[in-house]
């Protein structure tokens, strides 16, 4: 009789085969079925392989931008009028109330969800998913499979990307201060490990532009420091970055922009992170007097 604990490693072994042969491309009937929640992905990786299109009227310097608008969910609007440029090699801390729109924002400008009214551009394609090679997203989830170690996770996405080195992975991974040697699934991860892994995964195709959406949640005070740090790096090194945070003094000496958002709408912009706001640890909502 098969022990239970030797069942569930079978199970297991046979799920990561059947992962790995179906980005592929090899994965026989049987595997297909097993393989089907994983279609999504596939497809996704098929938009991120197509040409960069680009529109040479838009300004080299602007990385976002955004006119007018709008993301509706029958009367509700997540996003409401939103007007507003970004440029290249800042770090905007993206502040605001549950259910301001951050997120929303940022599904947005990734492609993820569709504006309802609006024009937006994302490294001048006026489609986001276009330049997907661009740019990495990094959920309020950390988006990684459980039965995977860090590597694996990181080496199926690589395949994704067409990238095939697994060096490529391995320095992703000590980036974000993890041992891609680590044999031990992500199920089986602390959440400030997973969160690491995370954002290990985003910036595993050395993007342009980074979304975080809430990238220290569960993370430790030094870890979340770590973190911070290494964010203010890559914008050092020309990356643009938007980042969610409901903690906004970590970012203090890195962000460059506040951008303070409510009921859908932008409502105020300010250099860097007002001292107000670290120490009350509350965002400001007020309108600007000028758009």
């Amino acid at each position: 009789m098969v022990s239970s604990s030797v069942a569930a490693k079978d199970v297991t072994l046979v799920w990561r085969d059947t992962l790995f042969a179906s980005l592929s491309g090899s994965a026989g009937p049987f595997e297909a079925d097993l393989a089907a929640p994983l279609q999504p992905i596939r497809r996704f990786a098929y938009n991120i392989r197509e040409p960069l299109t680009v529109n040479p009227a838009l300004p080299s310097e602007t990385v976002v931008s955004l006119h007018e608008v709008s993301k509706l969910h029958g009367r509700f609007a997540a996003l409401r009028n939103v007007t507003a440029n970004f440029a290249a090699a800042k770090l905007y801390l993206i502040l605001g109330e549950n259910g301001a729109g951050k997120s929303t924002l940022l599904r947005v400008i990734a492609g993820l969800i569709h504006p309802t009214r609006g024009e937006l551009r994302v490294l001048g394609a006026e489609q986001p998913r276009k330049v997907a090679s661009q740019y990495g997203y990094m959920a309020h989830a950390p988006m990684l499979y459980e039965e995977l170690t860090g590597m694996e996770n990181l080496l199926y996405f690589a395949k994704l990307y067409g990238i095939h080195d697994p060096s490529v992975c391995e320095r992703a991974i000590r980036t974000v201060g993890l041992d891609p040697a680590l044999n031990r699934r992500v199920g089986q991860y602390s959440q400030g490990m997973r969160q690491r892994m995370s954002l290990a995964r985003a910036v595993l195709n050395d993007p342009r532009l980074l979304l975080l959406d809430e990238p220290f949640s569960n993370v430790d005070v030094t870890s979340a420091r770590d973190m911070a740090r290494l964010l203010g790096e890559m914008r050092d090194a020309g990356r643009t970055i938007f980042l969610v945070t409901h903690q906004p003094a970590l970012l203090e000496t890195i962000a460059d922009e506040s951008v303070w958002m409510s009921a859908g709408e932008i409502v105020r912009r300010e250099p860097g992170v007002s001292a107000a706001v670290i120490a009350s640890g509350v965002t400001p909502v007020q309108r600007s007097a000028a758009p």
